[in-house]
């Protein structure tokens, strides 16, 4: 299974921008899928997560501004930011879980998100 994340890029604070994932081959049935982000000299955190339901959840410095939706038919997530903040500044890297009761989780390559102040 491939991940391919897309739509990251520079952007001014108080923007927008969308980023996108894409899993191909190999798939029956993904799991749950979301975002984690890495900011420069921090720590790798859990942006957003939603389940095969729909189901979501969201890190508290990005509720109200993010939002993540997912496309079953085409195996993509997609996260929405509005509202950007410079310390939103991180690679985004895109996850899927191989199914809904697998523990085995696949990654993204990452996506660069540049908020300019």
């Amino acid at each position: 299974v491939q991940l391919q994340a897309s739509g990251g890029g520079l952007v001014q604070a108080g923007g927008s921008l969308r980023v996108s994932c894409a899993a191909s081959g190999g798939i029956f049935s993904i799991g749950d899928m979301g975002w984690y982000r890495q900011g420069p000299g921090k720590r790798r955190e859990l942006v957003a997560g939603i389940t095969s339901g729909g189901s979501t959840n969201y890190a508290d410095s990005v509720k109200g501004r993010f939002t993540i939706s997912r496309d079953n038919a085409k195996n993509t997530v997609h996260l929405q930011m509005n509202s950007l903040k410079p310390e939103d500044t991180a690679v985004y890297y895109c996850y899927a879980y191989a199914s809904s009761w697998s523990k085995v989780v696949y990654w993204g390559q990452g996506t660069l998100v540049t908020v300019s102040s």
